[in-house]
C-alpha cells in the first residue's frame, strides 16, 4: 500500500514537470508527526525525479522576480538568510543534529542526514535559504522542496506564498511539516495560507507504521532469525509505530542480536555480501565432531539469546525521543505541566476529566492545562476522545523526569480514580498502588488481576504478574503462599520459564511453608521441569517428593501420581508408569474433583496410546471437550494434543491430523498455551513423516525461536531440522540441531525423540564409514529404549541400529535386537514400527547372506510405508530392495532405482537423490554410457559434476561427499573445481544458487 502511494506521488510530480504536459503546477504537502519518515520520503521522491531539486529560498528566488526580497534579506542569519556555511556538527535548531534531537532528523558522521540528504544542504526547517546548487534553467521545469516548513521564518513563508500565488509552468513544490508544530493549527503557511485555483494541491499524510511494517524493519535490522514475533509486537507497542523510534530501538538492540552466532539456513543461500568463503574446490573446514559427540560443531559455543520483549523494556525511551518529549513538556507553562505528568503516570489514553483529576486540577484549570499541553504538542489527541502520548515510550521519559514525591502523589490519585471504576482494572490498579507505596493494596490487586487472567484462560499474563510480585520485594508469608500456588498452577498450563522456576524454588526453601502448600508447589514445579523446561529427572524427583507431602489431599495427590504415570520421559520404566497410573485413577475417583479426574483420564489415554494399546481410542472420545469448567477443557485439550503426539510416532497419521486440529483449537480457546505449542511441534513431525517438506524447515526454525528457554517445546522442531539436514546433505548442521546447546540431547530428550535422533546420528556415522562410533551409539540408544520398554518408539531407530551392529561384526547381537524388537511389538497397534520391523529384517537378511529374503523384506517394508504414507522411508526401503535385486542380477530393478532418484529429488532429499543416481549409473546399459570417442560435456555440468555440486552447495565437505558417493576426496575436489568454473560461482553457497537458476545439467 505504501509503495503504491509513493508511486502515485511520483506520477503526480512527474506530470507537473513534464515538457508539453497539460498538468497544472503541483503543491504536495507531506504531513506527519515527528519521526514518521517525512524527510526520508522527501529524499526518495527527489532522487527518483528527473529534475534537480531546488531547496529553500534560493530556489524560490529562481521562480520569482522580486529584487526587494533579494536586497532586504540578511545573509548572516541562517533562519532568514542564505546558505548556512557551517559544518553539520555546528548546526543549531532547524537542522539534523539540533539540540532538541527531533526524531526523523539527525546528521551522521559522514555529513549525510539520516534520511540520505547531504548534511550541508539539508532542506530542513528554518534553513529555508539552502540550495541544492543547481542552475536555474531559463524556462525549464522548477522543482522546489522545503523540509520542515513549520520551522521557517515569516519572511521565508512570505516568499514561498508569493511564488505559490502565481506559480510558473512546469512547476512542482514539496513541503513537509509536522501538523502538531504549526504556529497556526491547520494552516501550513500561517494565517495567510491561500492556494490559487491554478495550483493543484495534494496532501499526503504519514501515520504510524503497522505491526507488519515494524516486524519487517526489525527483521531487516536484526536478521530474520533474531526477530521473534513477540519482539516485533513489543517494538510496535512501545513505539506506537513511530518510524524513528522503531529505528532507534533497533539500533540499541542490534548489538545483542549481532552477538548470536548466525544459524545456517537449511533452505536458502546466504545473501550477497554476508562473508561467504572464497571459491575453493578444496574445502578446508575442520571436520564436524563425530556422530556421537555431545557438543556443538566448532564455532557454535554459548551465546546470548535473541532480543526479546524484556529487552525492549530494558532499553527504555531512546535519547532522541526523550529529548523531544521533555522539550515539548518544558514548553507547557509550569502551572499547567501537571497534566502532562498525569498522562505519563496513567500511561494509558485518558479523558480530559481523568487527566485533570490525577493532575489535581479542577474545572477550568484542568481544561486550560490540557489545551496548553496540546498546543505545545506535549500531548496528542487520540481516538475516542482520549488524550496521551502517540509514542507510548514517551510516557516513561516524562515519568523519569518527575520528582519522586510528586510522582507518588500522582500515582496515589490515579489509584483512587481506578478503584472507583466498575469493573475495576485490577492490573493497572496494582501498578499504581505499588508505585505510591501501598503494599497491601498492591498485593490484593495483583491477586485479583491474576485470578481474572486465569479465569479467562490468559495464563501467560497471570504468570507474569505473579512472578513479578513474588520476585521483587518482601511479601508477607500468608500472601506469599497464596500467590505462589497461583503462580505454580498458572505456569503449568502456560509456557513456563526459568525465572518462574527460581521463584518457586526460593519459596520452597522457606521452612515456614505448610506441608500441603509445599507439596502443591512441588507438584507444579515438577510438572514445569518435566514439560516446559525439559529437565525430566529433576522434575520426577520433585513429583515423588510431592506425593509424600500431599498424603491426605487427594486432588493434588492424584495430579502428582498422574504426572509420574507419563511414559514420555526417560528414567522410569514403563511398568512403573503403569503402576503410578493405576494409583492416580483410584485417588482421582476418590477426590470427586472433575478437573483432576479429567487430568487422570487424559494421562491414561497417553499411557495406553503411546504403548500401542488399541483400547486407548475409545477413551479419547470421552474427554470432556465441552465442559463448563475451564480447567476440564484445558486438561481435555492437553489430552488431545498428547494423543496426537502418541499417534504420530505410531504411524497413525490421519488420526494425528484430526486430533491436532481439535486439540490445538481447544487449547487456544481455553488458554492451554503449553498444549497449543506442543501441538505445533507434533504437526512438524507429522509433516516430516508424510513428506510435506516445503517450508517445513522455516516453520521449525520459527518454533525454535519462539521456544527460547523452553527446550522441550523446541525439541520436536530441532529433531525435524536434524532429520531434514541429513536427507538434504546439510551434514554440518546435524549436530547443532540434535546435540547442540539448544537441544536436550539424546540422554535427556523424550524417548521417541531420542530414538529418532540416535537413528539419524547412526546413519550419519555409517555414511561416513565410521562404523565404530555408529555401533556405540546404537548400543546406547538400544539400552535407553529397552529401559523404557515402549518398543513402538523404536521405529526410527531399529533399522539403523541393527545395520550399525551388523556392520561392526556383531551379527548375533543384531539378530537378538531384531528378535527383541519383534517381541515388543506383538499385540500392539503401531503401523510405523511394524513397517520398521520389516525393514530391520531386510537389513539382517542382507548381512546374513540371504539376499532374496532381504529384497522380499525391503519391498514389503516399502509397501507398508506407502500405505501410511511415509514417502521418505518408502523410498529408502524401495531403493535398498532395488540395490539388492540389482546385485542379484534383476535388471528390472533399474527402473525402480531411477524412480526413487526422481522422487528423492521431488521430496527435497538431495543427498539420497545424488547417492541413488551414483549407484544407478553403475547399472546403466553400456550404450547409455559416454564412451571414449564421444564428445565431452563442455561448459555444461556432467551428471557426476551436478551430483557433487548439489551436495557441495548443500554444505557437505569434500570428505563427506566422497563417503556418500564412494569417490576419493581428490576426485570430489576436481568435480567441485569444474562445477565452480562452469557455473561462474565464487563460493559453494553461490554454487547452490547457480544450480537452481542455471541451465540443467545433462
Amino acid at each position: 500500500m505504501a509503495e503504491r502511494a509513493e508511486t502515485d506521488l511520483l506520477r503526480l510530480l512527474t506530470g507537473a514537470l513534464a515538457e508539453g504536459g497539460r498538468a497544472r503546477p503541483v503543491l504536495l504537502l507531506v504531513e506527519g508527526a515527528a519521526g514518521t519518515g517525512k524527510s526520508r520520503l522527501l529524499s526518495r521522491l527527489l532522487s527518483a525525479l528527473p529534475v534537480p531539486a531546488r531547496t529553500g529560498i534560493d530556489g524560490i528566488r529562481d521562480g520569482i522576480d522580486d529584487d526587494e526580497i533579494r536586497d532586504d534579506r540578511g545573509r548572516d542569519d541562517r533562519g532568514r538568510g542564505g546558505r548556512d556555511d557551517r559544518g553539520p556538527g555546528d548546526r543549531g535548531p532547524g537542522h539534523g543534529g539540533r539540540g532538541d534531537a527531533v526524531p526523523g532528523d539527525g546528521i551522521r558522521g559522514d555529513g549525510l542526514r539520516s534520511d540520505g540528504i547531504p548534511g550541508g544542504e539539508a532542506p530542513g526547517a528554518a534553513a529555508i535559504g539552502g540550495t541544492a546548487g543547481a542552475e536555474r534553467p531559463g524556462h525549464g521545469p522548477l522543482l522546489l522542496a522545503v523540509d520542515d516548513v513549520h520551522r521557517a521564518a515569516p519572511a521565508d513563508i512570505a516568499a514561498l506564498g508569493a511564488l505559490l500565488a502565481d506559480p510558473p509552468g512546469r512547476f512542482a513544490c514539496v513541503l513537509t511539516y509536522r501538523p502538531e508544530e504549526l504556529p497556526e493549527p491547520g494552516l501550513v503557511l500561517g494565517p495567510g495560507t491561500d492556494f490559487p485555483a491554478a495550483l493543484a494541491v495534494v496532501r499526503h499524510t504519514l501515520g504510524p507504521l503497522g505491526p507488519a511494517a515494524v516486524a519487517e524493519r526489525a527483521a531487516a535490522a536484526l536478521g530474520l532469525d533474531a526477530c521473534p514475533p513477540d519482539l516485533a509486537a513489543a517494538l510496535h507497542r512501545a513505539s506506537g509505530g513511530n518510524a524513528q523510534t522503531v529505528a532507534d530501538l533497533l539500533d540499541a538492540l542490534a548489538p545483542r542480536a549481532a552477538d548470536r552466532p548466525a544459524p545456517r539456513p537449511a533452505d536458502r543461500p546466504a545473501p550477497p555480501g554476508t562473508g561467504e568463503r572464497p571459491a575453493s574446490a578444496h574445502d578446508g573446514r575442520p571436520a564436524p565432531p563425530g556422530p556421537v559427540g555431545r557438543h556443538a560443531p566448532p564455532g557454535h559455543g554459548e551465546s546470548r539469546p535473541a532480543p526479546g520483549p524484556e529487552d525492549v523494556e530494558a532499553v527504555g525511551p531512546p535519547p532522541r525521543l526523550t529529548a523531544l518529549t521533555l522539550r515539548r513538556a518544558a514548553a507547557v507553562p509550569e502551572r499547567y505541566r501537571a497534566v502532562v505528568h498525569a498522562a505519563a503516570v496513567l500511561d494509558h489514553p485518558a479523558s480530559a476529566r481523568d487527566l485533570a483529576a490525577v493532575a489535581g486540577l479542577d474545572g477550568r484549570a484542568g481544561r486550560d492545562a490540557l489545551v496548553a499541553a496540546l498546543r505545545a504538542a506535549a500531548l496528542q489527541e487520540l481516538p475516542d476522545g482520549r488524550y496521551g502520548f502517540a509514542v507510548p515510550l514517551a510516557a516513561a521519559a516524562v515519568r523519569g523526569a518527575v520528582a519522586g514525591p510528586v510522582r507518588e502523589a500522582l500515582h496515589e490519585r490515579a489509584a483512587a480514580l481506578l478503584a472507583r471504576r466498575q469493573p475495576v482494572p485490577w492490573e493497572r490498579l496494582a501498578g499504581h498502588r505499588r508505585a505510591c507505596g501501598d503494599r497491601r493494596g498492591w498485593l490484593r490487586a495483583v491477586e485479583r488481576a491474576a485470578q481474572e487472567h486465569a479465569d479467562r484462560g490468559d495464563v501467560e499474563n497471570a504468570v507474569g504478574l505473579l512472578e513479578s510480585a513474588l520476585a521483587t520485594g518482601p511479601v508477607p508469608p500468608h500472601a506469599r503462599s497464596r500467590l505462589a500456588l497461583m503462580l505454580a498452577r498458572s505456569a503449568v498450563m502456560g509456557l513456563g520459564s526459568q525465572p518462574t522456576r527460581k521463584v518457586l524454588e526460593h519459596i520452597l526453601d522457606d521452612p515456614r511453608l505448610a506441608q500441603a502448600v509445599r507439596g502443591e508447589i512441588r507438584l507444579d514445579l515438577g510438572l514445569l521441569l518435566c514439560n516446559q523446561l525439559g529437565r525430566a529427572q529433576e522434575g520426577q524427583a520433585e513429583l515423588e517428593r510431592a506425593v509424600d507431602d500431599l498424603a491426605g489431599h487427594p486432588v493434588p495427590l492424584a495430579r502428582a501420581m498422574s504426572a509420574l504415570a507419563m511414559p514420555y520421559w526417560p528414567g522410569l520404566p514403563l511398568a512403573d508408569n503403569i503402576a503410578w497410573m493405576d494409583r492416580a485413577l483410584a485417588v482421582a475417583t476418590e477426590s470427586g474433583d472433575p478437573v483432576v479426574q479429567t487430568a487422570a483420564a487424559a494421562n491414561r489415554v497417553s499411557v495406553l496410546l503411546n504403548t500401542g494399546d488399541p483400547g486407548a481410542w475409545p477413551l479419547i472420545e470421552r474427554l470432556p471437550r465441552d465442559s463448563d469448567v475451564v480447567g476440564c477443557r484445558q486438561q481435555a485439550a492437553r489430552g488431545l494434543c498428547n494423543a496426537a503426539d502418541a499417534a504420530v510416532w505410531l504411524g497413525r497419521y490421519a488420526e494425528t491430523r484430526d486430533l491436532l486440529e481439535e486439540g490445538v483449537a481447544l487449547a487456544a480457546r481455553s488458554g492451554a498455551a503449553y498444549a497449543e505449542r506442543t501441538g505445533r511441534g507434533t504437526l512438524l513431525v507429522l509433516d516430516w513423516a508424510t513428506g510435506s517438506w516445503d517450508g517445513l524447515a522455516d516453520r521449525a526454525r520459527a518454533l525454535v525461536r519462539e521456544a527460547q528457554g523452553m527446550p522441550n517445546i523446541a525439541s520436536d522442531a530441532l529433531t525435524v531440522l536434524g532429520l531434514l539436514a541429513l536427507a538434504r546433505g546439510e551434514w554440518a548442521d546435524i549436530h547443532e540441531y540434535l546435540t547442540g546447546p539448544g537441544a536436550l540431547g539424546v540422554d535427556r530428550s523424550p524417548v521417541p525423540l531420542s530414538a529418532a535422533a540416535s537413528g539419524a546420528l547412526i546413519r550419519l556415522a555409517l555414511a561416513r564409514d565410521e562404523t565404530g562410533p555408529a555401533a556405540a551409539e546404537a548400543a546406547d540408544a538400544w539400552r535407553r529404549l529397552r529401559a523404557k520398554g515402549v518398543w513402538a518408539w523404536g521405529a526410527e531407530l531399529a533399522p539403523w541400529a541393527v545395520e550399525a551392529t551388523a556392520r561392526a561384526g556383531a551379527v548375533p547381537a543384531a539378530r537378538e535386537m531384531t528378535a527383541e524388537f519383534a517381541a515388543g511389538l506383538e499385540g500392539r497397534d503401531a503401523p510405523s514400527a511394524d513397517a520398521a520391523l520389516l525393514w530391520t529384517r531386510g537389513v539382517l537378511a542382507e548381512h546374513t547372506g540371504d539376499p532374496e529374503a532381504a529384497v522380499r523384506h525391503y519391498e514389503a517394508a516399502s509397501a507398508a510405508y506407502a500405505a501410511l504414507p511415509h514417502p521418505y522411508h518408502e523410498l529408502l526401503t524401495a531403493a535398498a530392495g532395488a540395490r539388492r535385486a540389482l546385485a542379484a542380477g534383476r535388471e528390472d530393478a533399474v527402473a525402480v532405482l531411477a524412480d526413487c532418484a526422481d522422487r528423492f529429488d521431488a521430496l527435497g532429499a538431495a543427498w539420497d537423490a545424488a547417492r541413488t543416481r551414483a549407484e544407478l549409473r553403475e547399472h546403466l546399459p553400456a550404450e547409455e554410457r559416454r564412451g571414449p570417442g564421444r564428445p565431452g560435456y563442455g561448459d555444461v555440468l556432467s551428471p557426476r559434476e551436478a551430483e557433487v555440486a548439489e551436495l557441495a552447495g548443500a554444505g557437505m565437505t569434500n570428505r563427506d561427499i566422497a563417503a556418500a558417493l564412494h569417490l576419493s576426496p581428490r576426485t570430489v575436489e576436481q568435480h567441485v573445481a569444474r562445477a565452480l568454473r562452469k557455473t561462474g560461482a565464487r563460493s559453494r553457497q553461490q554454487l547452490a544458487a547457480a544450480l537452481r537458476t542455471g541451465p540443467a545439467a545433462r
